[in-house]
Parts: structure tokens; sequence; C-alpha cells
């Protein structure tokens, strides 16, 4: 006979396990209920640390009541109610069943610190992926006036975390995260994009004497491979005072194998022979995209590396200054490009320890990007 489902049975099907951390946890709970006085023995964390609201509302009693005395506390559970009755302010689905499960799951109290840093490093991670995914969402909004300034902004905030993370787990030299990097974005070419960068490659080969006032556009700031190319055989013949024309920029190009993927020369010639505007103003366009598709890229980096629970905290502080590497250079080259020149401001993240954040710089060669 077939089995007929129970009123939501389906759904809770559907529920998830809990993850590790929620049983370390649980273990930590428990010790502190059993014996509160080894809360002194633990540090580095807060209510915020907890990845539920029912947790988070016991370790904010528990660390909030006056202590028990110990005598006391072995004979009845009083202060047990004390902590129920405060964390029921905040969390409405605890009982006293569950408070006494936790102290029955906890395997060796005194291993409490272990467990409170277990539930630090968890916390790390979870702040880092929210960081990551905060910068992905601003890149993505197109409403925002200034999208490279609130950009950078969003970037220093996320550096500011790992910074803060850095500093309750130093990284260890050379430990990289497990977790492969994503595949830069192979998104269709925009039209508007290839437009705007044929006009910049026709009006530089129209006024080759402007392209050493643009010399912080890079050839991977374009993108299409062409672009790309005939860029590089552009600045490289004004480096070398040879005359610049469409028909030299197309020589060039046969010589560095630009055509060998089937661009027509006549095609290059007539894109070439069409300036209009400035060319700084289609490099700053070129830079300006540029530096959302690194930022974009820094972000999934991180969020990959974050999303993996198998991330420990020092391969996560390591990699994510590598990947944000990235976007202080391009910062730089975008400052010299509009001439603003501000100091690196980065929001303070909050910490739970005493001591300052360090910022430590990360030096990494910026890696090549493909057609986006």
């Amino acid at each position: 006979m077939p089995h007929t489902p129970e009123p939501d049975e389906d759904d809770l099907d559907a529920i998830a396990p809990p993850q590790p951390v929620f049983h370390v946890e649980q273990a930590l709970l428990g010790a502190l209920l059993l014996n509160p006085h080894r809360l002194d023995d633990v540090s580095g964390i807060t209510a915020d640390s907890f990845s539920t609201t029912a947790h988070a509302a016991l370790y904010a009693a528990i660390s909030t009541l006056p202590r028990p005395d110990p005598a006391e506390h072995a004979k009845n559970t009083k202060w047990l109610d004390r902590v129920l009755a405060t964390a029921l302010e905040e969390a409405r689905g605890l009982t006293a069943s569950y408070l006494h499960s936790l102290v029955q799951v906890c395997p060796w109290p005194r291993h409490a610190p272990a467990y409170a840093r277990m539930v630090e490093a968890e916390h790390a991670r979870r702040r880092l992926l929210t960081a990551a995914e905060r910068l992905l969402h601003t890149v993505h909004d197109v409403s925002l006036p200034h999208p490279v300034q609130t950009v950078l902004a969003e970037a220093d905030a996320l550096a500011a975390v790992v910074d803060d993370v850095a500093n309750r787990f130093p990284p260890r030299s050379g430990v990289l995260p497990r977790t492969p990097a994503p595949t830069p974005a192979q998104t269709p070419d925009h039209i508007e994009a290839i437009e705007e960068e044929q006009l910049l490659l026709a009006t530089a080969t129209a006024r080759p004497d402007d392209i050493d006032a643009v010399r912080w556009l890079l050839p991977d700031d374009l993108t299409l491979p062409l672009h790309a190319g005939l860029w590089q055989c552009l600045t490289t013949l004004t480096r070398r005072n040879e005359p610049v024309d469409p028909v030299t920029v197309l020589w060039e190009a046969q010589q560095r194998g630009l055509l060998d993927d089937g661009s027509e020369p006549g095609t290059v010639l007539r894109m070439l022979a069409e300036p209009a505007g400035s060319v700084g103003h289609w490099a700053e366009r070129a830079l300006r995209r540029s530096l959302l598709a690194t930022a974009e890229y820094t972000g999934r980096r991180i969020e990959a590396y974050a999303g993996d629970p198998a991330s420990t905290p020092f391969q996560l502080v390591v990699g994510a200054r590598r990947a944000l590497a990235d976007i202080a250079a391009i910062r730089t080259r975008w400052q010299h490009a509009t001439g603003a020149a501000p100091p690196q401001q980065r929001r303070a993240a909050p910490a739970t320890r005493a001591s300052p954040p360090t910022t430590t710089a990360a030096h990494a060669a910026r890696p090549t990007r493909v057609t986006r």
C-alpha cells in the first residue's frame, strides 16, 4: 500500500542536518551550563559568534547573569532557570529540556576553551562570506550614482574584516586555501564596451601623442583579446617612436599573430579609421569597467574560499589578502587616471579582543584576466 505522507512531512525531510559547528556550540554551552566558572577560560567570542538565535541568547544570558555558588549550583536548577528566563526574551522556542540536553551532550566540560576557538573560527568564516557577498552585491547594483567609489568602500570593509580575522588567527606562512579559485566569468561581450574600446583604439591611432598620458591603462583592461593586442601594438609603436596610423598598427598586429583568430584585415583597418572624442575619456571608461570586473572576481574568489567549510581561518586570511591585492593594484591606477589620491580608508571591523587589527599588505602578481 503506498505511503501517505503526514502533513508537512515532506518539509521536515527537506530540512538540512545541522552543521558541525552546531554541535560544537552545543558542547560549549553545555560546558558553561554545567560549570559556569569555565566562562573565565573562554575568550574571543560574543553572542553574535553563534550560528543560531537560541544559542546566541543562551550565551548572552550565561555571560551576563551573576555566577552561581558552585555548591548551590550542584544541588538545584535555580541558576539554570534564570538563564532560561533571560534567554527566552530573545529566543521564544527555548525549553528547560533543551538546556538539560546541552549538559548531557557535552563530552568534556574542561574542553570549553577549545570549543570556543572552534566557534570563533566558524564565525570568522561566516563574516568573510557575508562581506564578500556584500561586495558582489555592490558591484552588480546598477542604481549606484558613484559605483567605483562605493565598490572601493565595500572592498575596504571586506579588507577590514580580513585584518580582524588575521588579528585573531595570524596567518601561517605558505598556508593557501585548498578550494580552487573560480574561473573568471566568461560573460557575453557587452556591446557598449566593445564600441567604446573600438573608439579608444581608433582615437589613439589618430592621436598617438595622447597615448603617453594614459599609461595607466593596460591591455588586460580591455574586454576582447583583439582589442587588448591592438592596444599593446599602439603603445609599442609610440614607445619606439615609429609612425602610427591604421596601416602600421595592422602590420604590427600581424607580426604579433593577432589576426590568427580570423580577424579580417579590412575590418581592423576600418575600425582604426573612425576616431571620436578623446583618448583620455575612452581610456578612463575602459579602466572603470576593468576595476568593477576585478572587484567582482575578487569577491567571487573570497566567496568561494569562505564558502568552503574546510577552509581554516589561516587559509582564508592568506587567500583573501592575495585576492584583495588585485583591487589595490587597480585602485592605484584609477587614482592616477582620475587625479584622485585620497588615502585608503578602511571601515573599522567589530572586534571582541582588545588588541587592534593589524593591516598587512599582500604582494602577489595580478592574474591575467580572460575575456569577459
